[in-house]
């Protein structure tokens, strides 16, 4: 297991690399100077130059890539061009919110769609099953800042339940901010549920039809020892790697949640650093997602073993 896991971290390397260049360069291509958009409109094409030699935008593009790999290597994401704040100080700022969306996402995805997912299984061709499956597909299809809107509109401004901006701290009060996370988490969690309940009923199924069950059903083992004893033990590795793989949706949709709801986290942060051409923060953003994204993959590959233990590294 440990020499595995060496093997893992040793390889996620070259990977975070190809991401770094990556990066790099695909913002190095994309049109627009951000000399001009600092100079202002009134700018003379020497201020523009003296701008573009201060931030070293006049270097070729090898000799920009290794300088700036050599400071993310000493923990040096670079300066905002706008601010001139340090971009790992920018984005320390604005992760508390974002992993506040993320876990409580994950927490509630997991709680609601495997119960419902082995209904769905249990009850197969059923009314339960069918109106399961018809809410995943309905929940799949609608884009998270649709329904982010939808239910603002109908608890925040309708109902006046919950609050439909903003974000406070665990710091100020656990409930108070509970209660600014629950309509992100729902909006953002629409899709996740759906993903995984659609997983869960589809390997539940495929296990329920295996030799052992009906061995069991025919040793006269309930239902419900069926289900929780044998079945869902065997449905770990599947759902564990849709969970794993589904992280990316969680980036993805956080961006988008935090625009609707004006949640003050990094994907806010990346949609204005996007506007404003500030490579420094968008390198360092996607740089972070894409570390924490190939940590996610170690650690759902480390987990296979928790429930299989006949699976061997």
């Amino acid at each position: 297991m440990l020499a595995y896991t060496l093997r893992r971290v040793l390889l996620t390397l070259p990977v975070m690399l190809f991401v770094a260049l990556f990066v790099f360069g695909l913002l190095s291509l994309t049109p627009g100077d951000p000399a001009v958009l600092l100079a202002g409109e009134d700018a003379t094409p020497a201020d523009i130059l003296r701008i573009r030699q201060t931030l070293g935008l006049d270097q070729p593009f090898l000799v920009r890539f290794g300088d700036w790999l050599w400071k993310v290597l000493h923990g040096d994401l670079g300066v905002s061009l706008f601010t001139g704040l340090q971009v790992s100080q920018m984005i320390g700022q604005r992760l508390a919110p974002t992993f506040s969306l993320m876990i409580m996402t994950l927490i509630l995805s997991v709680t609601l769609a495997v119960p419902l997912g082995a209904l769905a299984a249990w009850r197969h061709n059923k009314l339960y099953d069918r109106s399961i499956m018809m809410m995943a597909v309905l929940s799949f299809s609608i884009p998270s800042f649709v329904v982010g809107y939808l239910l603002a509109y109908a608890f925040g401004l309708e109902l006046r339940w919950l609050p439909v901006q903003g974000y406070v701290p665990f710091s100020q009060g656990f409930w108070a901010s509970i209660r600014t996370l629950i309509l992100p988490t729902c909006a953002l969690g629409s899709v996740y549920v759906a993903l995984i309940t659609r997983i869960s009923r589809a390997t539940l199924l495929e296990t329920l039809s295996q030799d052992y069950i009906r061995t069991a059903r025919s040793k006269g083992v309930s239902n419900k020892g069926i289900l929780f004893r044998h079945a869902l033990k065997n449905v770990g590795v599947p759902i564990v790697t849709v969970v794993g793989s589904g992280v990316a949706l969680l980036i993805s949709g956080a961006v988008v949640t935090e625009t609707v709801f004006s949640i003050p986290g990094v994907g806010r942060l990346t949609v204005d650093a996007i506007l404003r051409r500030d490579y420094p923060i968008i390198q360092g953003v996607i740089l972070m997602f894409s570390f924490m994204y190939v940590l996610v993959n170690l650690t759902v590959d480390l987990l296979y073993r928790v429930f299989d233990p006949r699976i061997k590294y």
